[in-house]
């Protein structure tokens, strides 16, 4: 008599048993390349946990800011133009798909950027587009909750700069946008946060076919003592793991 066998389980045991062996080839690789390298001190390790390391020295730069161009019904995108805290550096455009497989996902606009072009020019194609496209409609944030999670959590060494005690700190920030009432599209994304996971919901933008992108703020660049940079989640009737980009 023949017994069945669960091929998934098994599966499912050996890729477990392959991540947790992996890990500890990394941790022993660590741990050999480290060895002569002095005992952390009590002092250090109480401010890894209690204070945030600067890796540069401070900018003038404003951050990364992300705002909604407009609405492309034909094409089922939204333009997304994220500036750089400096008008002599280009901005950066990108495609949001609203509809089918990359539904949530923030895609660059590649072929803007192929060949070198002037922030000038670049501005100058922004205002082209946006005479063709469907204005969004600014939405009220305190109808939206957001939630966040650390995912991971890990610790960057930096040997040259400003910093050379402490490790920098790097999240990997599940971000999460319900509405409050429980009812109405919702989203999430994952992004790569620096020195503190904290995020703030800043705007939110209402399309008339009852789907919204939210605009989120999080730590996202370690210059200083932390720049922010901006995310944008679409928010749809199901739940879905929205694609983002991991700056």
């Amino acid at each position: 008599m023949r017994t069945a066998v669960n091929r998934d389980a098994k599966t499912q045991s050996a890729l477990i048993a392959l991540a947790r062996r992996r890990r500890m080839q990394r941790a022993l690789a660590h741990a050999s390349i480290h060895r002569d390298a002095p005992m952390p001190t009590l002092r250090s390790s109480l401010g890894y946990m209690t204070t945030t390391a600067c890796i540069t020295d401070e900018v003038p730069s404003q951050g990364h800011q992300m705002s909604v161009l407009g609405i492309a019904r034909n094409e089922g995108v939204a333009y997304i133009v994220e500036e750089l805290g400096a008008d002599d550096e280009a901005p950066i455009v990108y495609r949001l798909w609203l509809r089918g497989p990359r539904q949530g996902h923030l895609v660059p606009l590649h072929a803007w950027y192929e060949h070198p072009a002037s922030a000038t020019e670049i501005r100058a194609r922004i205002a082209t587009i946006a005479r063709t496209l469907e204005p969004a409609m600014l939405s009220t944030c305190e109808a939206w909750m957001l939630s966040t999670r650390v995912i991971q959590r890990r610790a960057l060494r930096v040997g040259t700069g400003a910093c050379t005690d402490l490790p920098i700190r790097k999240f990997a920030l599940q971000l999460m946008v319900e509405p409050v009432s429980g009812v109405g599209p919702s989203g999430k994304t994952t992004v790569t946060a620096f020195l503190r996971p904290q995020a703030q919901l800043a705007e939110v933008w209402s399309l008339s076919s009852g789907e919204a992108i939210a605009r989120i703020t999080f730590t996202g660049i370690p210059n200083g003592l932390g720049l922010a940079k901006d995310t944008v989640v679409l928010l749809t009737s199901g739940l879905d793991d929205a694609g983002d980009m991991l700056a």
